[in-house]
């Protein structure tokens, strides 16, 4: 009976008690540091699908973090314009950037790469490159070095090959064309006789309507429209042979990095691989509209001549057997994807071009 009592009262007490105490918080929330980072874009806000991508991750890292890690976004100019950047982010002037690494290729050909370079890897190549064939560590091998970690934060897919003030014809029309043409696509441009100009995405439009430039290559339909470049240039080319997959990096500084928790960095590294993909669905969701918008209103789509894509294929890897002739970095770089883009097209020859053949055909037919 005494000991029946007892054990009542125990009972009841502890659950008093139990109830009395606060309950203790997770011990993961009690030993997740708060984190306020800066992201500087390398794009304007008017661009809202790739510009947007950074505030996709921003969204996804808040909402992973349960609040912990709040990141703001800022537009390319407010804090540093995009040639600057990536500089930023190295010296901690900002933790964060969301840009091209080819946009800095002038102080290493190596960063060309973690972009895109002419006649490289489509946008799932580029993909599976980066996830599965390596590409993600190489790159963050050579990115250490500029103190920087990167992650994989959206792709185009194939852009278009920009727009043009006069028809080309042959190669021969390229000869003394100043063109508006980022990365290391511009000096294989130059090497069949155009003049590269290096111009914001802003700045693009005024430099055309003043005939400062004779052509300028940005991105595709959508972002192309949004711009206004069919209203002073009326030749539309494709494809855009340089940028056959790109992909746009969030940048981090990488003591910053090192310092942040493993799950912190997973985060990070999910929210990236989201961005990825929600941008490139965006672009094919978009892209085709806005292509038929533009051809409405009198933009003349064309495609590249022939002896254009064959003599800047032959132009392109002449440059790359330059550069990697003093440049280890780049060589073992472009080596890889180069040996990847070689399997991977012996695959898409036997499945994805016959399929997606057939059914470009037959798309009209119900």
């Amino acid at each position: 009976m005494e000991r029946r009592k007892f054990l009542k009262t125990a009972a009841t007490g502890g659950a008093a008690a139990a109830l009395a105490a606060p309950l203790a918080a997770p011990a993961i929330a009690q030993e997740a540091p708060t984190i306020r980072w800066r992201l500087t874009s390398g794009f304007p806000r008017s661009l809202d699908t790739i510009y947007g991508a950074a505030e996709t991750f921003a969204d996804h890292v808040k909402a992973m973090s349960g609040g912990k890690i709040e990141i703001q976004v800022f537009p390319a100019g407010e804090i540093v314009p995009t040639p600057q950047a990536a500089e930023a982010v190295a010296t901690n002037t900002v933790e964060m950037a969301h840009t091209c690494s080819y946009y800095y290729w002038g102080k290493d050909p190596t960063f060309a790469l973690g972009t895109a370079v002419p006649f490289g890897l489509n946008a799932r190549l580029m993909n599976g490159w980066l996830y599965q064939g390596g590409g993600n560590d190489m790159l963050n091998a050579f990115y250490a070095k500029q103190n920087l970690y990167g992650i994989a934060g959206g792709n185009t897919g194939v852009q278009m090959g920009g727009w043009w003030r006069k028809e080309i014809t042959s190669a021969e029309d390229l000869k003394g064309v100043k063109m508006r043409i980022a990365g290391i696509a511009g000096k294989v441009m130059e090497k069949l006789g155009v003049v590269p100009q290096q111009i914001p995405g802003g700045d693009i439009y005024p430099s055309l309507e003043r005939g400062t430039i004779d052509a300028a290559e940005w991105i595709g339909p959508y972002d192309d429209q949004k711009l206004g470049f069919n209203k002073v240039a009326p030749y539309y080319y494709y494809p855009g042979f340089w940028e056959g997959g790109p992909t746009i990096h969030f940048f981090i500084n990488l003591d910053k990095w090192n310092e942040l928790p493993e799950d912190y960095k997973a985060i990070m590294i999910n929210a990236g691989a989201y961005a990825n993909t929600d941008m490139m669905a965006r672009y094919d969701t978009l892209n085709p509209g806005a292509l038929k918008s533009l051809i409405a209103g009198g933009a003349k789509l064309k495609p590249f001549p022939q002896d254009v894509l064959e003599a800047a294929f032959a132009a392109s890897h002449e440059v790359y057997d330059e550069i990697s002739a003093s440049n280890a970095d780049f060589k073992q770089i472009w080596d890889s994807m180069k040996a990847y883009r070689g399997e991977g097209y012996l695959w898409y020859q036997v499945a994805e071009y016959s399929f997606d053949t057939f059914q470009i055909r037959n798309r009209t037919k119900g």
